[in-house]
């Protein structure tokens, strides 16, 4: 009776380009920090400090891409965060610099904009679907942007409006017309800055990872209007967990307005009378250093701190109700973000990673119900993997309080990776469920972990 594997192989990575980003060592994939990664339904992306490798698994046969995003060598600038953003048909590649750049590339390396966040290293950039009410059934997608102690909010629907400038002034070009001339400080205004909301949850001490969990209700005794409000879990080495309630408002004061208007008048005046007494010999004016947004009004709700526990990772459910953190003491801990409880705990989970996926469960109801069905969503329950590469396995726990389902064995070299939010995928037919892949880095290959509990 042979074994079972639970998961199905899909492809294989292995090329030559790989050598760049060390590629040939065993374990260069997992003991390498500054190695990033973003999978795709058919792509890879891999960076270095300073390079971005799109290959595909499904057809081995295409053409690579070789990115090298143009970063400041006075500022010792590096790649820290890479993910892909899909909009139906439509992918980009957006990768976080150590400066607080963001870069989007499209699928054939093509820069297509850049835009500063704020002065800081981005550690992970995120894509998910959210309730834009609390009342109303409507949805929208997000793109978020973590820092140390800072979340900014990106609209999806702005977004998808710049890349659709972009594509058409590129089908023009294809076309033979005149294409608009863009050097690289242009890149941040030829189709407008992006509008993001910017947030400082540093109150319990810098994060290491963070996320927006969802809307929440406005404080109690607060004047009902139409801002919304979101509720911000951040894990970290002095609080190991925190959470924020954050607002659209940027809930100034009298005073601060009036200094708001005042000071930069000040300043700007002090200014021009500095350069009328000091001539600068400068023939050509330089463009003024682009600051940050003022932050949005930030509330702190809770925090945990158990010194010496650190918190590392945080992964995210899909309806932002559960995240699963890990600690600097191999534990994992399951938290209720909407009650900002912890319910569950796992121990001896050392270095391990976590990513939550959908099991078939009810497969047999849905196969004799009728023939031929698709599976909807109803027939998924939600689980938790969990890579522990020091014992060599992953685990799937059903949620929140159900038991371990398999116990799958990985390759040393292994890591797990999921693609990240389709924007549209709320309204796709069939259902698609969240699956988890596992990249092995010696043997250059993919496989899916099996949805169906019999496989």
């Amino acid at each position: 009776m042979t074994k079972r594997s639970y998961k199905t192989e899909l492809g294989c990575i292995a090329c030559d380009e790989l050598g760049e980003l060390g590629a040939g060592k065993p374990g260069w994939l997992v003991d390498n920090p500054n190695l990033l990664s973003a999978i795709d339904t058919h792509s890879l992306a891999l960076a270095n400090r300073s390079n971005i490798l799109i290959l595909s698994w499904s057809d081995p046969d295409s053409d690579r891409v070789k990115i090298r995003p143009d970063l400041s060598p006075i500022h010792a600038e590096h790649i820290s965060a890479i993910e892909w953003l899909v909009f139906y048909d439509v992918r980009v590649i957006v990768a976080g610099t150590s400066c607080g750049f963001l870069f989007f590339y499209s699928f054939r390396g093509d820069l297509i904009h850049r835009q500063m966040i704020y002065p800081g290293q981005v550690l992970k950039l995120r894509v998910r679907g959210v309730k834009k009410d609390l009342i109303q059934d409507t949805s929208s997608e997000e793109f978020c942007v973590i820092m140390p102690g800072v979340i900014a909010q990106f609209d999806g629907s702005d977004i998808q409006n710049m890349l659709q400038k972009w594509f058409q002034e590129a089908h023009a070009q294809f076309w033979g017309q005149k294409p608009k001339s863009h050097d690289l400080e242009d890149f941040e205004n030829s189709y407008g800055k992006l509008p993001h909301q910017l947030w400082n949850i540093g109150k319990y001490g810098t994060c290491a990872d963070a996320a927006l969990t969802g809307i929440m209700p406005p404080p109690l005794m607060e004047y009902q209007s139409s801002q919304h409000y979101y509720c911000a879990v951040a894990v970290g080495e002095d609080a190991v967990i925190s959470a924020y309630r954050l607002s659209e408002d940027k809930g100034r004061s009298l005073v601060g307005a009036i200094l708001s208007k005042v000071v930069p008048a000040t300043v700007s005046t002090i200014a021009s009378f500095s350069k009328m007494i000091w001539r600068s010999e400068q023939t050509s004016p330089k463009k003024s250093e682009q600051k940050p947004q003022s932050f949005a009004r930030v509330s702190p709700l809770t925090c945990l701190k158990d010194h010496p526990r650190k918190g590392e990772k945080l992964t995210l459910s899909p309806s932002g109700t559960l995240a699963a953190i890990t600690d600097s003491l191999g534990r994992i801990l399951l938290l209720d973000t909407q009650a900002l409880v912890v319910v569950r705990l796992w121990k001896g989970y050392r270095d391990a990673s976590c990513l939550f996926m959908e099991i078939l469960v009810n497969k047999d109801t849905a196969s004799t119900s009728s023939t031929n069905r698709e599976p909807v969503k109803s027939d998924y329950c939600l689980c938790l993997a969990i890579h522990a590469p020091r014992k060599g396995i992953i685990e799937i726990w059903q949620m929140r309080t159900g038991p371990r389902l398999r116990t799958i064995r990985c390759r040393k070299g292994s890591k797990m990776l999921q693609p990240s939010y389709r924007f549209g995928a709320s309204m796709s037919s069939p259902y698609v469920p969240l699956e988890v892949f596992l990249l092995n880095g010696d043997s250059g290959v993919i496989s899916v972990i099996n949805r169906n509990m019999d496989s």
